[in-house]
């Protein structure tokens, strides 16, 4: 089994790495620098699994094909994609810049979109491939102060159902992982840019977010890894097109 990752050198990205690797798989590991990878294949290594390092913007779509074509060569192929990787800004609506709106879309959006039609033939050509999208519960619900960033996961929900409805007959599922709010650096971010546009502190703003899930507390990225490890396996061959929640219950709260 092989899997291509991106945004894989912090966070739900490395989980899934890391949780990937312990179910036999070898890896390539996407990050856009280098250097960030160190842990993430020092942890693929320590499974006793190959870790391919590939430095890529996902936002250049020629660097995609060019990132597929090369993970190719040196694992054999492409079993499975995760789209992971993200871009998020916080800013009122009204003074979102249309650079940080097309650079959102660019990399939450575009990233997939390039990626999924880069890896799409040799999947084909197999009549095999899991594709992972990971999306965000932003993709199903409104936020303030961070337009760019769900519009983005909205469409990558749809393009997730979309492909999944073309390729259901032949072999390949696409789902995604809308998950909530995630002990990430990302959410550690959106604490102190929400608290200094807002006023307060990061800390009042986390209690803040605190109080809207229902559990009660942030989830783990190994949490998100073990559903993207779920729909990686034979034993969700029969889920395709989905958008899952994973958010201790926000979306109904």
């Amino acid at each position: 089994m092989t899997a291509m990752v991106t945004g894989a050198s912090r966070g739900i990205g490395l989980a899934i790495a890391e949780g990937f690797a312990a179910e036999g798989a070898d890896l390539c590991l996407v990050a856009t620098t280098l250097g960030h990878l160190a842990e993430a294949k020092r942890r693929v290594n320590a499974q006793g699994r190959i870790a391919e390092l590939l430095e890529l913007d996902v936002a250049d779509r020629s660097a995609c094909f060019d990132g597929v074509r090369s993970a190719t060569k040196k694992l054999g192929r492409i079993d499975i994609l995760v789209n992971n990787a993200g871009y998020h800004k916080v800013a009122t609506f009204r003074d979102h810049t249309p650079e940080d709106f097309d650079r959102t879309l660019q990399v939450d959006l575009y990233g997939p979109f390039h990626l999924m039609q880069a890896v799409l033939p040799q999947m084909l050509e197999r009549a095999y491939g899991k594709i992972v999208n990971v999306a965000s519960l932003a993709g199903k619900t409104a936020s303030p102060s961070q337009c760019a960033y769900n519009a983005a996961k909205h469409g990558l929900v749809g393009l997730t159902r979309c492909l999944a409805l073309e390729t259901a007959a032949l072999g390949i599922s696409v789902n995604a992982i809308c998950p909530g709010l995630v002990k990430t650096d990302m959410v550690d971010r959106l604490c102190d840019q929400r608290a200094a546009l807002e006023g307060g502190t990061p800390e009042e703003f986390r209690a803040t977010l605190l109080t809207r899930i229902p559990s009660g507390r942030f989830l783990e990225p190994s949490e998100v890894a073990d559903l993207a490890i779920y729909l990686a396996s034979h034993e969700s061959d029969g889920m395709t097109g989905q958008a899952i929640s994973l958010d201790g219950g926000m979306l109904f709260a």
